[in-house]
């Protein structure tokens, strides 16, 4: 069962105007700690900074809160799974608020697709809910 979908577009000039502007304190206030290492490898941060950005901003309209309720970024991470299929990990009060939106007996997995063609990155989520077992 779905039960949430979100998507975003960010504009990556504007992520790079951030990044120019406010440097780290920019980066630490929005992204987790493995982000900032993915992200400062490449040889465009900017380019994957906005992805995660849209990411965030995505998975918080999935979860019906936008980013309030006390849904903060960092609380959002993009991780890899083994395969290298990008997905969210969440902390904090999205975790809380995501167990809250999972029915009795399920488990929630978060789907996550990135797609980026410059100026612009896209983020699509679907939260399902699945059977345990």
């Amino acid at each position: 069962m779905i039960i949430g979908v979100g998507a975003d577009l960010s504009d990556i000039r504007r992520i790079q105007a951030s990044l120019d502007r406010f440097g780290d304190r920019f980066k630490q206030r929005v992204f987790t700690e493995l982000e900032r290492t993915r992200s400062d490898r490449k040889a465009d941060p900017a380019w994957s900074y906005a992805k995660r950005f849209a990411a965030k901003e995505a998975c918080a309209k999935a979860l019906g809160t936008g980013m309030r309720s006390d849904v903060y970024w960092r609380d959002m991470g993009v991780v890899n799974l083994p395969s290298g299929q990008p997905t969210l990990a969440l902390t904090g009060h999205a975790a809380e608020h995501l167990a809250r939106l999972t029915p009795p007996g399920h488990e929630a997995r978060i789907h996550l697709t990135l797609s980026d063609e410059h100026p612009y990155a896209l983020a699509f989520v679907v939260i399902e809910a699945l059977p345990k077992g």
